[in-house]
Formats: structure tokens, C-alpha cells, sequence
């Protein structure tokens, strides 16, 4: 989980951020990150026309093709590395290799289109990956309050969802703070539960 850090006395953990095509992950990354960061941004091409759904996301004019990278120090001697997913379907082969060694996911959801963040969801449960729901609180987006996501989603019992805006740096660094505290608990439960 924890990388190898040149000074004993520091950690980093690795975080991925998933979701559906448009809900906000690079704008994430963006935000809370104290390094430029890293982006694999593109145009959106004719060839992508048939295949992604810009329905509710109609500016969007580019999308991530590799993954976004930052880091943020959530306090002196605890970093975390993010790693943004793809979003599309044609793209999530990478998942399995930003996976490795996660600590946890945030799972972006924009509740436009709610429906894209279930591929995110299943994934992560399906490899018991502690994650979140953070909602990113669009402008004329439908407003509706954590609990209505968790059950629109489905969500297994102590799955946080979490209010947030992607491109505010104080929003952001919330979520990542709730998401470790919450993987902190996942891990200590199984520790305990796999003593005889």
C-alpha cells in the first residue's frame, strides 16, 4: 500500500480517483494537488463521437486517456499520490494496473448521470478496495443529499458518500481526508476479524 519513502518518518499512500467520462476526476487531481500535475488530456475526436455519450457534459471538449497524477501532503510526514482513472469503457484496461497498491478510491459521481459511476463502484467492491462516493456538486446539476446517492447506487452498508465541488482545494482535500480515515477502519476491521 505504502510506497518506499526516502525519509522514515514519511508515508505515501496511493489513492485513486474513478468515475464515470465527465464527473470531474482531472479537475480533482487539479485541485488539490501541491505539484503540477500530471495530465494525459485530449481532444475529443470524431472517432470518439460514436462512442461517448456527452449527454449532460456537452462542453466537454477533452477527456484523459492515460490517467492524471498529484500529490497532496495531508499533513507533515503523510502524502498521497492520486491517480486519476479514465473514464470511458474503451479505457478502464488501465484500471487494473493503477489499482495496484491503492490504498483506496474516491469514486466521483455527477448525479446527471448518475448510472456512470456503477462500472467505478462494482469494481471496487468487487475487489474489496475501501472507497467513497464523492459527489461533485455541479452547477444545474439535481441536488439530491448523500443518503439519496448511497441508495440509488446500492452502496453496501458503510460506504461514505460525501458532498464535495471538485474545483475547490478545501472540497477536495475533505474527501481525500475521509477517504483515508474510512480505509483506515476497513483495514483494521480485517485485521481484527482475521485474528483466531
Amino acid at each position: 500500500m505504502a510506497s518506499e519513502p526516502s525519509d522514515p518518518d514519511c508515508m505515501s499512500l496511493k489513492i485513486l480517483v474513478a468515475g464515470g467520462f465527465g464527473a470531474g476526476k482531472t479537475t480533482l487531481v487539479g485541485a488539490v494537488s501541491e505539484i503540477r500535475p500530471l495530465r494525459t488530456e485530449e481532444q475529443l475526436s470524431e472517432a470518439g463521437e460514436a462512442v461517448d455519450d456527452l449527454g449532460g457534459v456537452e462542453r466537454k471538449v477533452t477527456t484523459t486517456v492515460a490517467m492524471d497524477f498529484g500529490r497532496v501532503t495531508i499533513r507533515s510526514g503523510l502524502s498521497l499520490y492520486l491517480f486519476g482513472t479514465p473514464g470511458q469503457e474503451r479505457f478502464w484496461f488501465l484500471w487494473d494496473e493503477l489499482a495496484r497498491g491503492a490504498l483506496g478510491a474516491v469514486v466521483l459521481a455527477d448525479t446527471r448521470r448518475l448510472q456512470d459511476c456503477f462500472p467505478a463502484v462494482d469494481y471496487f467492491e468487487h475487489r474489496a478496495i475501501p472507497f467513497l462516493v464523492a459527489v461533485n456538486r455541479f452547477p444545474q446539476a439535481p441536488d439530491h443529499s448523500a443518503d439519496d446517492v448511497a441508495q440509488a447506487l446500492d452502496l453496501d452498508a458503510g460506504t461514505p458518500v460525501v458532498l464535495c465541488d471538485a474545483r475547490a482545494r478545501a472540497s477536495g482535500k475533505d474527501v481525500l481526508i475521509r477517504l483515508v480515515e474510512h480505509a483506515g477502519r476497513v483495514y483494521a476491521a480485517r485485521i481484527l476479524a482475521s485474528v483466531p
